[in-house]
């Protein structure tokens, strides 16, 4: 399907953001001008129930009601989205060789990949949004240093939260004590920034919150992937006893995220095109960084804009992403 490289095949790996990569209208330029992501966002919807409409309304405004920052915003958007992007990539004839999604965006793989049910996702999503609103306030800050680097400003509610590039790691915690550790870095000469995020993601402060999710989880199909899903909590294909365990689930709001680790595992099988799908272009950007990534080895497209503008923008980087898919010979002759 691909043209080899460097003597080896290079296949499609499809990299779905998670919080923070949210922003206003978020593809909202693909809604009713692309038919399958318009279905796929419609389905998402529609399996929300009552909250599904006032979701859509608010996605599509220009001023949303509802904080972007704010999970019950983002999570359940952030998923549909990406969901959405890889299903209208499919539908062009791309198949992806394997996936990794970050935080909520490994919920959108693990549908892509036939671990779950559309619908169960979604359920499971609004379920983690219910829960986290029960959350102390907090946040998350992006941290240009290692993990060794920032050990130094940690407490006991302030966590490395991910680890998405070798000198970007993001802590969690609740509010007043992050702004402390923020401050305390910013003395040392280490830069951060927050994360739009209202909540302490991946931090054991959700535990609490999180009691009993593995029940909820326990209640819907799951089955071995049909993809191969690289986890960002585990750095690692997703086995089958993972896939099945609700427990593993049901923890992935307060685990860390070991983005870089899961990347650096898939692109040591192989040389590959990276397509981030879904808004922004920040796992993009990550993913650059790496080796296999600056010396030609591998390659890395965006589908949709790095920051809010109007729907034309949309469309013209959904057009540019397929020129490149083409250009490097990843799409299925047969597809339209």
């Amino acid at each position: 399907m691909s043209e080899p490289v460097g003597g080896r095949p290079r296949r499609v790996a499809l990299l779905l953001p998670g919080q923070g990569a949210q922003y206003e209208r978020m593809g909202a330029g693909l809604y009713g001008s692309e038919p399958v992501f318009t279905e796929t966002m419609d389905e998402v919807f529609a399996a929300m129930g009552t909250a599904g409409p006032a979701l859509r309304a608010d996605w599509l405004a220009e001023r949303p009601s509802v904080p972007v920052k704010s999970a019950a915003w983002a999570q359940p958007l952030l998923f549909a989205v990406d969901l959405a992007c890889g299903r209208l990539l499919t539908s062009r004839g791309i198949e992806p060789a394997a996936l990794l999604g970050h935080s909520v965006g490994e919920m959108a793989a693990a549908v892509l990949a036939g671990v779950l049910g559309l619908r169960d996702a979604t359920g499971l999503v609004l379920d983690r949004v219910a829960r986290v609103a029960a959350a102390p306030p907090g946040g998350m800050l992006a941290v240009a240093a290692t993990r060794a680097e920032v050990e130094p400003f940690l407490s006991g509610t302030v966590v490395v939260g991910a680890v998405n590039a070798p000198r970007h790691t993001v802590l969690a915690g609740p509010r007043e004590p992050l702004a402390e550790a923020a401050r305390q870095l910013q003395a040392h000469g280490l830069h951060s920034r927050p994360v739009p995020s209202d909540t302490a993601f991946h931090s054991p402060v959700l535990a609490p919150c999180l009691a009993g999710a593995d029940e909820r989880v326990a209640s819907t199909a799951r089955a071995a992937p049909q993809v191969t899903l690289y986890s960002g909590y585990t750095a690692a294909p997703l086995r089958s006893v993972e896939a099945l365990d609700p427990v593993f689930w049901a923890r992935q709001p307060m685990a860390p995220v070991l983005f870089w680790p899961a990347l650096d595992a898939l692109l040591s099988c192989g040389d590959h095109v990276l397509v981030e799908a879904g808004p922004g272009n920040g796992l993009g950007s990550i993913a650059r960084r790496h080796p296999a990534v600056r010396r030609g080895a591998s390659s890395v497209v965006t589908l949709l804009p790095a920051r809010p503008g109007e729907g034309d923008r949309d469309r013209a980087a959904l057009h540019a992403a397929a020129e490149a898919l083409r250009a490097q010979n990843v799409v299925r002759s047969a597809a339209s």
